[in-house]
């Protein structure tokens, strides 16, 4: 079975980890990364030391604002599909997409654009996350057309 957490469980994650690193207490490596992540958004350092008037806030798409929990777990979802170069050739197209714009950090947000496009894609019009627009998408960024073999999608995988 997957690890689910809450809404509110991966909000406290946040906020635990920042609280940690400004108490110099040790970390976990999951807490290492999202530090990382951290340090590029200082933007969120308030809200992450104010827990009691964000766990539960709303941002809706009519307010305007991005919602940093999400932006800040789909820079994370980004650093483990690195790690474990899922889906496949993500890693590549990562460290193509940093070396490109000379900072990784660039590179994460443009991907993050084709993460959201390919998940609102996914919720529009149902179906599954499709990995190939992802992966088109990624690789347009870079100027390159689709890839030659589609990958599986998740759903696709025979049992």
């Amino acid at each position: 079975m997957l690890f689910s957490p809450s809404r509110q469980d991966a909000r406290r994650f946040f906020f635990e980890t920042r609280s940690k690193h400004k108490q110099q207490q040790p970390l976990t490596d999951p807490e290492n990364i999202v530090l990382s992540i951290l340090i590029a958004h200082p933007e969120y350092h308030a809200m992450l030391d104010a827990p009691e008037s964000y766990l539960e806030r709303e941002w809706t798409p009519e307010m305007g604002e991005t919602n940093p929990f999400l932006h800040m777990s789909l820079h994370m979802a980004i650093e483990e599909q690195r790690s474990i170069d899922q889906p496949f050739g993500i890693r590549s197209l990562y460290a193509q997409l940093a070396l490109r714009h000379g900072d990784e950090h660039r590179a994460q947000h443009e991907m993050m654009e084709c993460l959201g496009e390919m998940i609102w894609h996914a919720q529009r019009y149902g179906g599954g996350p499709d990995v190939n627009r992802y992966i088109t998408c990624v690789r347009g960024k870079l100027g390159m057309g689709e890839e030659d073999e589609r990958l599986l999608n998740p759903n696709e995988i025979p049992d």
